[in-house]
């Protein structure tokens, strides 16, 4: 795989059974590259290897007089120049290239895994180790790919080099070779000490970057409460916590470093004063002292190696298992079974885009085909996850009961993800707005028989359109051409909830799901939105989750789930006559008022304005 051949067409199936054997599965991925890695190592290091031999028989030649020996002897120095030169070249482009596809690979599974999940990723995973896994994870585990193929080079050359001067000068060869290996070894004992000392710093890094990314979030929220300083505080203590985790942290990395330098150093000085004496005994030659001590040095350059790996795993390993977990969330049963989202199960055609009533088998929740039905919970935690649900996106490993939701009768976990989303459309209590322009927002896909305008009028979007005009590029007046901050800030919260039902009304689905679509917008808007979405969904499935009077009455039917269960069905007004618990929900009503109140005697037109008054209003 070539940077330029990126994205993959398909990223592959990880195992994700824990973290080494997801960085295990990501290296044989990138078999080819890796072996291309190892062989430019093993020309680089070999080129530097054979650098001290050059300059020992240079030496030699110039004791013995020997020209023509000294001639060859630089010759055979700039042979091994080229092969430096080659080989750190293509070595540091082909490790490179290991390093981006290999975190390309990773971020196009999580993207998968992301579009897979939808909005329960957050909920089953917190949102700061998400962050964590999609941008420094990314990195470190590309590290560890890249780091692999020039550790085992280095590896390989160190043996190579061992043996050739066991073979070349063995009174000093048995000496290094003897000493090499505790070299490569001793940091050993302190690598878990390490590791887990980095651990807890990422943890605590993973925590201050939840906790920024839920106050820039709420920023808005916080200065209208006041509540800037506490926030900031508490960041300023999570920030002292990553800083004192780290310098705890480098004091062992330290530590590490500086015995990758100490024990050569003493190596070193062994060998020199041994092949010292060896020299003035006349046993060996100046050259071959040369030789060995110039290739002693410049081993110390592929034995660094072996701690850049060590690190590497150490930082790559929680990234993985990190990673792993994430990637090892399943939407549901089905994709277990065809080995992934966007599958086939050799259905026919009418299985494949089923169509008729939305039932929920656990609660007992019926949408009829084609009809407006309001849904009233008094928890609006669970009414958010029987949201998720009826769109095929269950909250945990498992539903309760074990059923799925029906849509026609056919079981939503049943479907390729790709059919399931395209026929149940689920906007919850808290839509995302893109950054970018209004007509970008909007450029979703659907049916095509929704326009951009008609949605807009549905969801009663023209102040914010007049207010997107203003700040038009060019002052064109064009509120097409507006940008839109990220996730909206820069509108109101009324706002971008109607920009955000204007586009899940653009889509036009066979089933549209809204958790709380207009709870931020004020009564006279809300009642115009009412009419509207009616009209413009009419012959299309709706489920509305809210406890607005004004959107209840505009139902063609509401359904009262009370503890996890449909406890009533009926119209708008007369479950407010007959139902306490439902009167609790929708009108506040407390006990006191219900026993001063008679039975059936509440002020409808507090409640609900009529059908008229509506038509009125829009």
């Amino acid at each position: 795989m070539k940077i330029r051949d990126l994205p993959y067409a398909d990223p592959g199936t990880p195992d994700v059974r824990s973290g080494p054997r997801f960085l295990l599965w990501l290296g044989l991925g990138q078999l080819g590259g890796q072996l291309k890695a190892l062989a430019w190592g093993l020309l680089h290091h070999l080129g530097v290897a054979g650098l001290p031999l050059g300059a020992g028989l240079a030496v030699q030649a110039v004791v013995d007089g020997s020209g023509r020996r000294l001639a060859l002897s630089g010759g055979l120095i700039a042979l091994f120049g080229v092969a430096i030169a080659v080989g750190d070249t293509m070595l540091h482009r082909t490790a490179i290239t290991n390093w981006i596809t290999a975190a390309a690979r990773l971020q196009q599974l999580l993207v998968r895994k992301a579009a897979e999940l939808g909005s329960t990723l957050t909920r089953r995973v917190a949102a700061g180790e998400v962050v964590a896994v999609s941008t420094g994870d990314v990195e470190k585990i590309g590290w560890f790919v890249e780091a692999v193929s020039r550790f085992l080079a280095a590896a390989v050359t160190i043996v190579l080099i061992c043996v050739g001067l066991v073979l070349y000068l063995p009174e000093l060869g048995w000496l290094v070779a003897a000493g090499v290996p505790v070299l490569a070894l001793a940091m050993l004992p302190l690598l878990p000490v390490a590791t887990q000392r980095a651990d807890v710093q990422r943890e605590k890094a993973g925590r201050a970057t939840e906790l920024a990314s839920d106050t820039v979030a709420g920023l808005r929220v916080l200065r209208g409460i006041g509540g800037e300083e506490l926030f900031l505080g508490r960041y300023r203590a999570a920030s002292q916590e990553v800083r004192q985790a780290a310098v705890h942290s480098a004091r062992m990395w330290s530590l590490i470093s500086a015995g990758q330098v100490l024990l050569p150093g003493i190596m070193l000085i062994s060998v020199v004063w041994y092949g010292a004496h060896l020299a003035l005994d006349g046993r060996i030659g100046v050259g071959a002292l040369v030789t060995v001590y110039s290739t002693v040095t410049l081993m110390l350059f592929p034995l660094g190696r072996f701690e850049e790996i060590a690190m590497a795993y150490s930082f790559s390993r929680p990234s993985a298992k990190r990673a792993a977990r994430v990637l090892a969330l399943r939407r549901t049963s089905y994709d277990s079974a065809a080995g992934g989202p966007g599958g086939t199960t050799g259905a026919d055609e009418t299985t494949a885009r089923p169509a008729g009533d939305l039932h929920d088998p656990v609660t007992g929740l019926l949408a009829p085909a084609g009809q407006l039905t309001a849904v009233v919970c008094g928890d609006p935690d669970a009414a958010g996850r029987l949201a998720e649900r009826l769109g095929g996106h269950p909250a945990g490993e498992e539903t309760a009961g074990g059923a799925s939701v029906l849509l026609g009768g056919v079981a939503l976990d049943d479907l390729p993800l790709s059919t399931a989303r395209a026929r149940v459309l689920v906007q919850d209590k808290d839509p995302v707005l893109l950054s970018g322009t209004l007509a970008e927002l909007l450029d979703v896909p659907g049916s095509g028989s929704v326009r951009i305008r008609e949605a807009l009028a549905a969801a009663r979007c023209g102040d914010v359109l007049d207010a997107l005009a203003q700040a038009s590029p060019g002052g064109s007046g064009d509120p097409m051409g507006a940008r839109i901050t990220e996730r909206g800030r820069s509108l109101s919260g009324g706002q971008r909830q109607r920009l955000a039902l204007a586009r899940s009304l653009v889509t036009d689905p066979e089933v549209l799901v809204l958790d709380e679509p207009t709870s931020a917008v004020d009564s006279h808007t809300e009642a115009r939105i009412a009419v509207g979405l009616k009209k413009l969904r009419a012959g299309r499935t709706t489920v509305v989750f809210s406890s607005s009077p004004l959107l209840l009455d505009a139902a063609d039917r509401v359904v009262l789930v009370h503890e996890g269960a449909v406890a009533a069905v009926s119209a708008h007004r007369e479950l407010v006559r007959a139902d306490r618990r439902y009167r609790e929900v929708v009108t506040r009503e407390t006990e006191q008022e219900q026993v001063m109140e008679p039975r059936g005697q509440i002020l409808e037109t507090e409640l609900a304005p009529t059908r008229e008054e509506i038509g009125e209003t829009a």
